[in-house]
């Protein structure tokens, strides 16, 4: 399975001498990671903010010598588009509490993958189409006090996630060729917990928050074989989206300047192969191989690793820009689409008022070469025998807008 994502942060920080610069930051870091997590809105000085973006995202992979079971032809194409192009939105509003007290509640989209290769290559046994949606409501707190030159910040909040989609591919039940699907969905709760150290003077501030698993337990759908000929209600066995720990450090360099940089890592080497049952199959029966299991939706990931930098200026009171590098350590290793991408990313803000903000920006990268094919997984399990490709270097681009508003 192919699953692309780009992330879109925009605006530097620095607030302390206005330096509103704009970047296309892909803070992902492999995965189904699409939009991910982000507070920076918490940081807002204002009493109250409000800020609405999204990103649209444009991967061009392609796959090429595309072989079925069993490493052989189908007599289907060799050859097909392994992304589809996404929006993530994000919206979220900030307020001072009490002196010392902000809070925050943001909706965002950080999960999902969308890949439709098609009926008509030699891999539709493995997928025809995979689409997995999410989507995240939150409230995040902070309480700052004085702390030497500067400010010390304690973060904490809780998440409600809700994960769900569908894949299609070729199947044979005994009636011939047919196209099955399975639709899931699920959700569950998470937290989230946070330091961080500013001096406003120097525009400096690092920050360390981890975001907690997201346990799946009621992971509920349908498969659907031939638009009918089967058709039955699953369940997939307990799942938990990953957690994450991400390290952001800025400071002003000069005036007018910012520098930025982040690490990010998130664990998706948790979610291997997910077994698929049918209602009433006792959990006990419903894990990797065994005597209940359907069919599976396999990912068979790595841990995902991100490192970016970028710098930023303020040219008057009403413009500022920034750019930034990226590499995003792939979290595929022998199956899926999912290797390196660096990507390059620039945006202007143009602020027109004190309490506006209008933002846009643009991205460019390289989705590096590889190729998928099968994978030992955990109990002996293997991935990739039903299908296998090569892929080149390929381009991705994004553009995002968005506006802050405060009050």
């Amino acid at each position: 399975m192919n699953i692309l994502r780009l992330k879109a942060l925009l605006g530097a920080g620095c607030f302390s001498i206005a330096m509103a610069g704009a970047v296309m930051h892909p803070a992902h870091a492999g995965g189904l990671e699409r939009g991910g997590y982000d507070i920076d809105l918490l940081f807002d000085p204002a009493p109250v903010a409000t800020e609405a973006e999204a990103t649209y995202v444009m991967p061009d992979r392609k796959y090429k010598n595309a072989l079925g079971p069993g490493g052989n032809p189908i007599g289907l194409s060799s050859t097909a588009d392994g992304a589809e192009p996404y929006w993530v939105p994000r919206i979220g509003v900030k307020a001072q509490v009490v002196p010392g007290v902000d809070c925050m509640v943001d909706y965002s989209q950080p999960w999902g993958a969308h890949t439709a290769p098609g009926s008509n290559w030699n891999g539709a046994v493995s997928n025809i189409e995979t689409d997995i949606k999410s989507d995240n409501y939150a409230a995040t707190c902070s309480y700052k006090f004085d702390a030497g030159k500067g400010q010390l910040r304690f973060i904490g909040g809780v998440f409600y996630q809700k994960v769900y989609g569908f894949k299609e591919n070729l199947t044979d039940i005994g009636f011939g060729t047919m196209v099955g699907r399975v639709d899931l969905e699920s959700s569950g709760w998470g937290w989230r917990a946070g330091i961080a150290y500013e001096i406003p003077d120097i525009a400096l501030r690092a920050s360390l928050v981890y975001n907690s698993q997201v346990k799946l337990d009621n992971i509920s759908g349908t498969l659907d074989v031939g638009n009918g000929v089967l058709h039955r209600s699953i369940y997939g066995s307990e799942q938990s989206m990953p957690d994450s720990l991400e390290l952001k450090l800025q400071s002003g360099v000069a005036p007018g300047w910012l520098a930025f940089g982040s690490v990010k890592w998130v664990n998706w080497s948790i979610l291997q192969s997910v077994p698929i049952c049918f209602d009433g199959t006792p959990s006990a029966y419903c894990v990797t191989n065994g005597l209940g299991q359907v069919t599976s939706l396999d990912l068979m990931y790595r841990d995902g690793w991100t490192v970016s930098g970028g710098i930023g200026h303020k040219f008057n009171d009403q413009w500022s820009a920034a750019g930034q590098i990226s590499w995003d350590r792939g979290t595929s290793h022998g199956y899926g689409a999912q290797t390196d991408t660096w990507t390059l990313g620039g945006g202007v803000a143009y602020t027109p008022s004190p309490n506006i903000e209008i933002r846009l920006a643009g991205a460019i990268g390289v989705l590096t070469s590889g190729h998928s094919g099968i994978v030992n997984g955990e109990n002996g399990y293997q991935a990739g025998t039903d299908a296998s490709y090569d892929f080149g270097n390929d381009l991705i681009t994004a553009i995002n807008g968005g506006i802050k508003i405060k009050f």
